[in-house]
């Protein structure tokens, strides 16, 4: 079984190649889901670990639909990836309905060549799987990252081995809520590979500083926050 672990970091990476991982899927900002990694950090660990590096190429947080512009740069990001070496590149796009978009997510498979290619958890939030998987197989995705539309993907094992029947080439990866306790339950059940980040939290500072950085009501998955030219506009002409 192919056990993926998905690293926030370089020290992640490193850390995951040293316990025996099989791949890492590299991102950056678990909170949100996953976002692409630096360009300094996909280079710093395509030229140091010896295994299979898959990266994820979301431009940011939210939904997994996205303008324009935000789909050049995830192709500019495919390309510089291709550029650094890796093994595989992790995406997909949906339409704001809840329907694969398969033109763009061709061209993210176009773009990725000869890569293996996951299809990210966007799966969970299509309206009809089967018919998504299908279509995603049918498009040549190597492999599709789902939790069975669940918080955890042991809740939704009948789904996922309902799934995992109906296709012939594209690998079925269970991700969400694996741990060491029911890592080998998915095996049992015939799956290939499973995915987790195994974290851990370790402190840092020794008391929580003021102000806080973070931010907890930037986290929404139906709305993104884009500056508004207005504000900014309006502030310019009053302080200039």
């Amino acid at each position: 079984m192919i056990v993926e672990v998905c690293a926030n970091s370089y020290q992640s990476a490193v850390n995951a190649e040293e316990a025996g991982a099989d791949r890492i899927e590299l991102c950056a900002e678990l909170a949100v889901g996953g976002i692409t990694p630096s360009y300094g950090l996909i280079k710093k660990v395509s030229e140091n670990l010896t295994i299979p590096i898959h990266v994820l190429i979301r431009p940011r947080s939210g939904d997994f639909t996205y303008s324009r512009d935000e789909f050049e740069i995830m192709k500019t990001n495919i390309a510089l990836c291709t550029d650094l070496g890796v093994s595989g590149i992790v995406s997909g796009v949906l339409y704001s309905n809840g329907t694969l978009d398969k033109d763009r997510t061709a061209e993210l498979i176009s773009a990725a060549g000869d890569l293996h290619f996951t299809f990210h958890r966007a799966f969970d939030w299509v309206e009809d799987p089967l018919k998504t998987l299908l279509e995603l197989e049918d498009l040549g995705v190597s492999c599709v990252l789902t939790s069975g539309g669940r918080q955890k993907a042991e809740e939704a094992i009948n789904e996922l081995v309902f799934w995992k029947k109906k296709v012939e080439k594209c690998v079925i990866m269970p991700g969400g809520g694996i741990r060491k306790h029911n890592a080998l339950f998915f095996k049992n059940n015939g799956f290939e590979a499973i995915h987790l980040s195994g974290l851990k939290f370790s402190k840092t500072l020794e008391k929580t500083p003021e102000p806080p950085m973070n931010n907890v009501s930037y986290l929404r998955e139906d709305e993104i926050a884009i500056t508004d030219p207005e504000i900014i506009r309006t502030l310019v002409q009053s302080v200039k």
